[in-house]
């Protein structure tokens, strides 16, 4: 599905001035889930994709994400998501995808929105970077992490944990986030002509404070200027 006549797609795009190209699979964690097949099946896809961008001149960026959705506690995270990344690595190897051409597009070993695990940045940070050495090739130029349902400061907070915990990762370590940056403007400008430069305002520190992040700079004085201004 969507993978039928996707090069000849990725042709029209590329004149279309198209340059990198996103492919998104969610996995769920619960009782019985995410099962093998799922997981063989969706890494397998996310490999063509990847490999028919490359052959036809576009820069995949690979989405597997481990859903916060459940109960489940940072450790089990931490496995599915492992499992994941084994699954889709082997298979993007297999579909002879260029690593130093690609990006990778993942979630943060969390605990399960519904779980009462209370963790730190640090924690996430570990159990990240831990996950991903094991499973990541270093030749892999940069991880652009999704916020997957986080809030702002959050998603913020954890990957300046990630960076600052390790100032020389093998890959890049910075963002790609959708809600994590809009919220707040979408909040805030609320569709009306006055609210305009408030929403710019805030988008721009929202940018700002994760470009901190991807060096470790962050600190929540930048959050209490915002307000200020």
């Amino acid at each position: 599905e969507g993978l039928d006549g996707l090069g000849i797609r990725l042709d029209h795009y590329r004149e279309l001035g198209a340059r990198f190209a996103k492919w998104r699979a969610v996995f769920t964690i619960g009782a019985h889930l995410p099962t093998r097949t799922g997981i063989q099946v969706n890494a397998h896809a996310l490999a063509r994709y990847a490999a028919l961008c490359q052959a036809h001149g576009i820069v995949p960026i690979v989405e597997p994400e481990v859903l916060m959705d459940g109960n489940h506690d940072i450790d089990h995270c931490e496995l599915v998501t492992e499992a994941v990344l084994q699954a889709v690595f082997a298979e993007l190897l297999a579909q002879g995808v260029t690593y130093e051409g690609m990006l990778l597009k993942p979630n943060m070993v969390l605990p399960g929105k519904d779980s009462q695990q209370s963790v730190t940045p640090e924690e996430v940070a570990e159990a990240t970077l831990r996950c991903f050495r094991r499973t990541v090739p270093a030749a892999v130029p940069g991880i652009v992490f999704l916020s997957g349902g986080q809030s702002p400061e959050e998603a913020t907070v954890r990957l300046n944990a990630m960076n600052a915990l390790d100032a020389a990762p093998p890959w890049e370590l910075s963002f790609s986030y959708g809600r994590a940056l809009q919220q707040p403007v979408l909040q805030a400008w609320q569709g009306k002509e006055d609210n305009v430069a408030n929403a710019q305002h805030l988008f721009y520190h929202r940018a700002k404070c994760n470009s901190a992040a991807r060096s470790g700079s962050y600190s929540p004085q930048m959050e209490e200027v915002a307000v200020a201004a």
